[in-house]
């Protein structure tokens, strides 16, 4: 048994208002994430549309509020015009980015009506590697203009008299990356951002934009890149973004199950940048932030270079499949804890992606049978009870080294306080391999508090996967503890994600 941890929690501390877009989800043109993914005309609970109604029913209860779209690297090679209009006249690409054959079954029309049928907005990027200004510009027209134009009146001969109305658009994907499609220095992107973003804003001023800032912190351009891009679009832009995809590349769990803390560097090397920028520009204004791609991804690495090298050009391979563990799922939960104690700068999240492409659900090939993985459950745990305010909890925690990390904390938490229905959700992730975690969670500053549940994800396998009809990993109500004098006594066991949720009144 490790050492006592502890957590107070007081509704007079608070962080920030957790935006709902924090919850918010990717498709790319990648894989089977569209096509045999959320797009499947022949599977027998396909729509008058083509999208499996199966998934949409897994996919709404994660209440997602905005879907990123078409891309992710796809983006940088796409042109737009390919996916509108009659699906027979589309032509058929070659997808530059993932050596794929894109046939434009779906396109932004239809990607918007599947986005409607999971109660979702659509987040839209424009194509900043291979096109520009006009191009961005003309498809905002199609998308948003009411009509009597050229764009917005091809869109009312599609079938869509009203306009989409998207209101946020990323300013092109990832493009400090050598293997982005029109890859640009970060003075090449800043100039195309700014004046494509003050184009933009021509035609519709209401939208929100988002900067494309460094696709990892382990970049060589990191995080000179952001100091660059920022100085040309700090005023233009709305959110810069940052991406970053977590991997047990060393072999060693316990060193695993610390890499969230690079997340939390990660935040803060971008905040101070943005800050130091404001500072430069003598700007009142703050620059948040859009995580718009994170998760697991280490799986699948190495192993789809065979089908893109030996066997390019396919409808839909299977590339970036992981199947995820339970050790995936805690360390999943721990960067979504990190992201929520972040809740003052980040104000979109994406989880990337949604369907069998490093995804949280997976489908067997060829339309067969739909299952969830293990990093689900942190995802729609979040979605269910983060939402409110995240408090500035204070706390300790025993704390272990690993080969890469010193002073880790074995407990990592972020506590969210809805206050219009009088409830407290403490996160909470143990990660210690064997021991379980006694913690003590102080709510005295609350007049009452009881508790309603504790949901936990563990298991003795730290491997352990789920599949097609099997559930290896799926999360359980512990019993047996109750709030005393204010103060909840209880146990998170080893290598566990918790929810232990709370009614409360002040």
């Amino acid at each position: 048994m490790l050492p006592r941890a502890h957590i107070t929690a007081d509704p007079d501390f608070r962080l920030a208002q957790v935006d709902d877009r924090m919850y918010s989800s990717f498709i790319e043109h990648l894989g089977r994430a569209v096509y045999d993914g959320i797009y499947c005309p022949e599977h027998p609970t396909a729509d008058a549309d083509g999208f499996r109604q199966d998934l949409i029913e897994l996919i709404r209860p994660l209440h997602i509020p905005l879907m990123r779209y078409p891309g992710g690297n796809f983006v940088s090679g796409y042109h737009w015009e390919d996916g509108v209009g009659p699906r027979e006249q589309r032509p058929r690409r070659l997808s530059r980015a993932w050596r794929a054959l894109e046939t434009n079954e779906v396109g932004t029309q239809e990607f918007i009506r599947w986005c409607g049928k999971i109660g979702a907005q659509v987040m839209m990027a424009v194509n900043l590697g291979t096109r520009g200004i006009d191009d961005a510009c003309n498809l905002l027209e199609y998308c948003n203009h009411p009509g009597g134009t050229a764009y917005s009146d091809l869109r009312i001969a599609h079938g869509a008299a009203e306009p989409f109305r998207i209101r946020t658009w990323c300013l092109g994907n990832e493009m400090d990356g050598p293997w982005q499609i029109g890859h640009k220095t970060a003075d090449e992107y800043g100039r195309l951002a700014v004046e494509t973003a003050r184009a933009m804003r021509r035609i519709d001023p209401g939208i929100e934009l988002v900067a494309s800032g460094s696709s990892y912190p382990e970049m060589p351009t990191f995080p000179d890149w952001e100091a660059t891009v920022l100085v040309h679009v700090y005023e233009d832009a709305d959110y810069l973004s940052l991406h970053q995809y977590l991997g047990d590349t060393t072999n060693n769990m316990q060193d695993y199950l610390a890499k969230s803390l690079t997340t939390g560097q990660f935040l803060q090397a971008v905040v101070a940048t943005c800050d130091h920028v404001k500072a430069k520009k003598r700007s009142k204004k703050k620059m948040m932030l859009s995580f718009d791609e994170w998760n697991i991804w280490y799986h699948s690495l190495g192993k789809d270079d065979e089908i893109q090298e030996k066997s390019p050009w396919q409808k839909a391979p299977g590339l970036v499949e992981d199947v995820y563990n339970l050790a995936d799922a805690v360390v999943f939960g721990s960067m979504f804890i990190t992201l929520l104690r972040h809740a003052d700068r980040v104000k979109i999240a994406c989880l990337a992606q949604l369907v069998n492409v490093i995804a949280p659900i997976m489908t067997e090939p060829g339309g067969g049978e739909a299952w969830l993985q293990t990093i689900y459950w942190p995802f729609r745990h979040g979605s269910d009870y983060g939402r409110g305010t995240v408090l500035l909890t204070a706390g300790d925690s025993p704390r272990y080294d690993s080969p890469n990390f010193c002073d880790v904390p074995y407990l990592e938490s972020a506590t969210v306080w809805n206050e219009e229905k009088g409830e407290l959700t403490v996160f909470a992730v143990n990660r210690s391999l064997t021991d379980a975690l006694p913690l003590d969670i102080s709510l005295r500053a609350f007049s009452r508090a009881e508790l309603l549940e504790h949901l936990c994800l563990s298991g003795s396998d730290p491997l352990a996967v789920n599949g097609p009809g099997k559930t290896a990993a799926s999360p359980r109500r512990l019993t047996g503890a109750a709030v005393q004098d204010g103060k909840l006594e209880t146990q998170l066991p080893a290598l566990s994600w918790n929810v232990v949720r709370f009614r409360v009144e002040r």
